[in-house]
């Protein structure tokens, strides 16, 4: 490709969704120079197209916002997806946050030579590849890059009416269907109440341990874990999960042996906060079955050998990193599944960065901004004192 088609850039960032304009912003504040690639045509792309409509944070909104800008006062605790995607155009406003839209990197390589990264884009709009030069490449894609529904028996059988949870939207479209959504945890409790709410007859696959808990739990939880060890807040979570829930085993459900916030903490698995599925389900309006073992037409059969029709099945089984498809090296950083090596790692070598890998929500998203934008300014004071001396 002609060199002179080059455009020579400070920081590049790939990804636009809260991760990237965080640290856009951050780097903003900082006076360092900063470009956006987005592959969509749009910022927060994920919660304007790949969202269900009743969705809100599941956190309370001090421990959801992002750097250099709180929640308006007047916004409610627990904040709506509408609220949230407005919130989000006025951070990309307030900060001048350059995006390139319709970009999607084809491949992103560190050059010895020069010392700087070499990124590829595909201009989806004109259809011809950009080339950008970077000294920092900033990794701001995510986890939730890519939808993942697992392999299933027979699932090609079932034919269209099985999407993923980033393809649903609202329940009113399945009223009087009998409707399976696979996944107990946030989205797919929540997919099984607004279904519930809409008048379909929902059924739900708990396929692994889960911690149950309300939003309250959660903020006191957090609250606490300011002053007390982790085991002991797991502890009084878990006594008052049970308290209001009961003994999960009685609906089909099994508990996890370690703690909510262990577990967070550790593995980065949060716990399902519900916002009404599970008094649907004690009362038995919302069935619970194990793993699937096959499907045969519109006939699911579950692991225990119970049989029964659906029709429609929503896949709440999560995302996956897309990082592995683009980046070459990176090796420090990423592993092959492109996820961070180490939990919330948010450095490698070479001018690598990434943001919103940590799994710990818009909390974790802030701190990796703050961190990434003040790491690449001590590079480049370093770098102007080098000079000086020369």
């Amino acid at each position: 490709m002609d060199k002179a088609n080059e455009k020579e850039v400070v920081v590049a960032i790939v990804g636009a969704g809260p991760s990237g304009l965080a640290t856009a912003a951050c780097l903003n504040r900082l006076s360092i120079a900063n470009i956006v690639l987005e592959r969509e045509d749009c910022s927060a792309s994920l919660w304007r197209k790949r969202s269900y409509d009743r969705l809100k944070l599941h956190l309370a909104k001090q421990f959801c916002e992002l750097p250099h800008m709180p929640f308006p006062s007047n916004s409610p605790k627990f904040v709506p997806r509408d609220q949230f995607i407005e919130y989000l155009d006025n951070y990309k406003s307030r900060f001048e946050i350059k995006l390139y839209c319709r970009r999607s990197v084809e491949s992103a390589s560190y050059d010895d030579r020069i010392g700087k990264w070499r990124i590829v884009a595909r201009n989806t709009g004109s259809g011809e590849d950009e080339v950008y030069v970077a000294e920092f490449l900033v990794v701001a894609s995510g986890e939730n890059s890519e939808g993942v529904i697992p392999e299933v028996d027979g699932l090609d059988s079932f034919g269209r009416a099985a999407m993923h949870s980033s393809e649903y939207r609202k329940g009113r479209e399945f009223r009087g269907k009998n409707v399976l959504v696979v996944g107990c945890g946030n989205s797919g409790m929540e997919i099984a109440y607004d279904l519930w709410s809409h008048g379909a007859n929902t059924s739900i696959v708990a396929r692994s341990p889960v911690h149950v808990v309300t939003k309250e739990m959660v903020f006191l939880g957090m609250v606490l874990l300011k002053f007390l060890p982790c085991r002991i807040v797991d502890t009084f979570v878990i006594q008052l999960s049970n308290l209001k829930y009961g003994d999960f085993f009685n609906y089909g459900l099994r508990m996890p042996e370690k703690g909510p916030f262990y577990l967070k903490a550790v593995t980065g698995r949060s716990p399902t906060i519900d916002v009404g599925a599970m008094k649907r389900i004690r009362k038995g309006e919302i069935r619970v079955f194990p793993s699937i073992k096959s499907i045969n037409g519109k006939l699911v059969t579950f692991v225990n050998g119970t049989t029964s029709q659906f029709e429609a099945i929503v896949f709440a089984t999560g995302y996956k990193s897309t990082v592995r498809k683009w980046l070459q090296g990176g090796d420090d950083l990423f592993n092959k599944d492109g996820m961070t090596k180490v939990l919330r790692q948010w450095k490698g070598e070479n001018g690598l960065y990434c943001t919103g890998f940590a799994q710990r929500g818009l909390l974790g998203i802030s701190a990796d901004a703050r961190n990434v934008a003040d790491d690449i300014s001590f590079k480049l004071r370093c770098d102007r004192k080098c000079s000086r001396r020369k």
